[in-house]
């Protein structure tokens, strides 16, 4: 006969609002890779450019030589460079997911409009930027001060503060390269430079390695040190470079064993409070130490978890995922942004998973919760998810403060649009684990492509 468990389980308090997907530094113009990597790899940061990190990928015999583009120090930027700078980040990368007919012949009107007059102080280019930001309709978009800006480095996923992307060499080969780093902090101090190409970490090669796997390489406890092989820009001298990390973030995780049905059932309870660069290291620690302790089936909470690391939410979703599963499908004017993004590994678990999610379930949290639901691994309890399904890059202006744009959004690997839409839950309550497993049993897997 079907029941009801009784687990009592104390939401947290209220979080503040959903953080943005990802971050990069714009250049312009804007590099179709860019957004592919700020997809990958979440909240990514870097400093004002120099035209020296701005050289074409051809081969190097075809470069002009580096002492003939190198700067020592940064341009000065004016007022209404600053403002045609993010307009220019709007007009490559914006994605006009609501009514509002967003054109790029109606933004470039808004441009000759906006540089028409004179803008005499800082502040009063920011206050352009961000009207200019409002009038796009999208809640979403928008202006982030220097000091907001500041404040993202706890999505560092290094501990070193650089992020890193993909590129594909000459051969079809990749390699991976600095593409955001945080100005003054560990790496960018010892030496290590947006553009660099990563050899190596503490002797360890990282040729065919993914960006995810060398982050995580460069994670450690703070105040240790980490040493780096990198080579500056695409022709430059290889360098050895030793960085202490600083990770500023904090475990999102929290766990315990709970005993039901009378101490007969003994269930892995796991609160996810947001997606951090800490949040699939420790997650893994605390399934494997709730497994050693005899977990049968596991919980995971995601109630109030507004989102962060998009990428730390697609590769905890890959713990619980069969390779070749769909996670998520991305959709956005990039081409990069036009994909299916599949599970590579096994599974860390096969017992049966309650999602527990509410209407403050949101982003990477509705991107987890979708792919494991989609994919028979688990089934979900609460109340209708948030409804977040877009992808927003923030963009590092030159003058430290940044933009946030819209660029893309989620779609369910049951082609289920999350954005306005949510995701609807199995249950209400939480029922018993026999009908729990009979309901993943009955599941339907997605249709592929």
């Amino acid at each position: 006969m079907s029941g009801y468990l009784c687990l009592k389980l104390s939401p947290p308090p209220s979080p503040s609002p959903p953080p943005p997907s990802t971050l990069s530094k714009h250049h312009l113009p804007l590099r179709n890779t860019l957004l592919g990597a700020a997809l990958s790899f979440g909240l990514l940061f870097s400093f004002p450019s120099v035209s020296a990190l701005q050289l074409p990928s051809q081969p190097c015999p075809h470069r002009q030589p580096p002492q003939e583009t190198l700067q020592t120090t940064p341009e000065v930027v004016t007022n209404q460079g600053l403002v045609e700078e993010a307009w220019q980040i709007v007009n490559d990368t914006f994605l006009d997911t609501g009514r509002h007919r967003w054109s790029q012949d109606t933004w470039q009107l808004k441009r000759e409009a906006i540089l028409s007059n004179s803008i005499q102080t800082r502040s009063k280019a920011h206050q352009i930027i961000k009207r200019m930001l409002s009038s796009l309709g999208d809640p979403y978009t928008r202006f982030l001060s220097p000091d907001e800006f500041s404040k993202m480095a706890r999505y560092d996923m290094t501990g070193v503060g650089i992020n890193l992307k993909e590129v594909p060499d000459e051969n079809g080969n990749l390699r991976l390269e600095v593409l955001g780093i945080i100005l003054d902090g560990p790496a960018h101090s010892a030496g290590v430079r947006q553009g660099d190409e990563i050899l190596a970490v503490n002797n360890m090669e990282v040729k065919g390695k993914s960006a995810f796997e060398v982050s995580s390489l460069l994670q450690g406890p703070s105040g240790t040190s980490v040493t780096i092989q990198v080579k500056h820009g695409y022709c430059g001298p290889v360098e050895s470079i030793e960085v202490q990390r600083q990770l500023v973030a904090r475990t999102p995780v929290f766990y315990r064993l709970e005993q039901l049905d009378g101490g007969v059932t003994p269930v892995g309870y796991i609160r996810l409070k947001e997606f951090n660069a800490l949040a699939r290291k420790d997650l893994v620690i605390a399934m494997k130490r709730l497994q050693d302790m005899g977990a049968s089936y596991f919980i995971l909470d995601l109630r109030d978890n507004l989102g962060g690391l998009v990428q730390a939410g697609i590769e905890i979703a890959k713990l619980f995922l069969n390779e070749g599963d769909t996670v998520i499908y991305t959709v956005g004017r990039d081409p990069q942004l036009q994909k299916a993004i599949v599970s590579d590994t096994s599974p860390l678990i096969q017992a049966p998973v309650v999602v527990l999610v509410n209407d403050k379930t949101a982003s990477a949290s509705e991107i987890v919760a979708s792919a494991l639901h989609d994919n028979c691994r688990a089934v979900l309890v609460g109340k209708r998810t948030y409804g977040k399904g877009l992808i927003q890059s923030v963009f590092e202006l030159d003058d430290g403060s940044g933009v946030v744009i819209t660029v893309g959004k989620y779609v369910t690997p049951h082609h289920k649009d999350i954005n306005g839409n949510g995701i609807e839950p199995d249950f209400q309550k939480l029922p018993a684990w026999d009908d729990i497993s009979q309901y993943i049993k009955k599941c339907s897997m997605p249709q592929q492509g």
